[in-house]
């Protein structure tokens, strides 16, 4: 099989967590850099990537690289680009993507100039003047980052976090990506007992029940490299029986509380949707009052973050209100998502270590309480 190359982008934070997880999938030539992770394999790395990958946002294959300072220099890098090989002549190819820190700033004058080059190579290999794209959707996707042009056709369609559980979220809805990479940075395996107070939408508790089970992800949706006509359809079902065969079977663990009886009903939705309802519980509670469901195991959780001032007020008392409560709790390591600058201080305790993130567009420190016979 041929060899092709990829891209992993990533939200910010994850890329080395995506990188670990495609070394473990045996990958070649990983390489991670930022926002994104680059890696090599043949049409069946293509599935695996795709159904398997947890903290990735899509799998791109690879067409061209070169670099443009002018729009002559895009033109005629996408001209020289092996599309054919990939678009046949009624496939239809719509261009999108961003640019960064170069010469080519504009996003719609790059995109022109890609689908006119796009278009004099598939019309001069073809024979025709004239291309229908009444086919299968072939989504080209561009960067320009500092000069250096990437182009990619994304084999993903709906982004990774997308895994198919999650038809309606909550109010402020956690990446299933992001909720993937924070419970990884635990090194929770379903052993420990998992805790999230602040369930939302289940996300956490989800993602959690999902790694403890060694389930992919993926593994219920589709993908819009189904489509293509040179990719055999059996490498999807082949791919889909190698992750159903690595999946673990145990007794687990796993809760997720709120303090909205509505969010603990649609989590428990939103579980049974995963096909993990069977080892999380949801109940309702306030976490800062009710019990700890046993002496020790990992709380992860997404507090609310408050964006206006009295929000961030209450927010901030809610922060205070935890930390008083889980106080003495030394048998449980806590990791919590916040965009509050001062959380170690409302909080009451500063963390071991802190990572940043961002939930969407909020930039977010992850705080991460694991030494929990250290001093107060």
């Amino acid at each position: 099989m041929q060899e092709l190359t990829f891209v992993a982008p990533c939200l910010f934070g994850l890329e080395g967590l995506a990188g670990d997880e495609l070394r473990r999938m045996n990958m070649e030539n990983v390489r991670v850099e930022d926002r994104r992770v680059f890696f090599t394999g043949d049409e069946n790395a293509l599935a695996r990537a795709n159904i398997c990958l947890r903290t990735a946002e899509r799998v791109m294959l690879v067409l061209a690289q070169f670099t443009a300072k002018s729009f002559e220099e895009l033109f005629q890098g996408v001209l020289a680009a092996p599309l054919e090989e990939f678009i046949p002549a009624d496939g239809q190819f719509p261009v999108k993507g961003h640019c960064l820190n170069s010469q080519l700033m504009s996003v719609s004058d790059c995109q022109a100039i890609i689908k006119k080059a796009a278009s004099r190579r598939l019309g001069e290999k073809y024979g025709i003047s004239w291309l229908p794209e009444t086919g299968v959707k072939f989504q080209l996707h561009f960067t320009v980052l500092n000069d250096n042009v990437t182009l990619c056709l994304d084999t993903s369609g709906q982004g990774l976090h997308k895994r198919g559980y999650r038809a309606v979220g909550n109010d402020a809805p956690l990446h299933e990506t992001l909720a993937a990479g924070m419970i990884q940075l635990t090194r929770f395996r379903g052993r420990e007992y998992f805790w999230d107070p602040f369930c939302g939408s289940g996300t956490i508790p989800i993602e959690a029940a999902l790694i403890a089970k060694n389930r992919a992800p993926g593994l219920n949706r589709s993908f819009a490299a189904q489509e293509y006509p040179w990719l055999s359809k059996d490498i999807w079902e082949k791919a889909r029986e190698e992750a159903r065969d690595k999946e673990f079977r145990g007794d687990y663990r796993i809760m997720g509380s709120d303090s909205d009886p509505a969010c603990v009903s649609l989590s428990f939705a939103n579980a049974k949707k995963a096909g993990v309802a069977d080892c999380v519980t949801f109940k309702d509670g306030d976490a800062t009052k009710m019990s700890l469901p046993c002496d020790s195991g990992i709380l992860v959780c997404n507090p609310p973050y408050g964006e206006r001032m009295l929000e961030q007020q209450s927010a901030q008392r809610l922060y205070g209100a935890l930390g008083r409560h889980l106080k003495y709790a030394d048998g449980w390591k806590k990791f919590v998502i916040t965009s509050e600058p001062e959380f170690e201080h409302w909080f009451g305790k500063r963390a071991d270590k802190k990572r940043k993130f961002y939930n969407g567009k909020i930039k977010c420190d992850y705080y991460m309480f694991t030494d929990n016979q250290r001093k107060k």
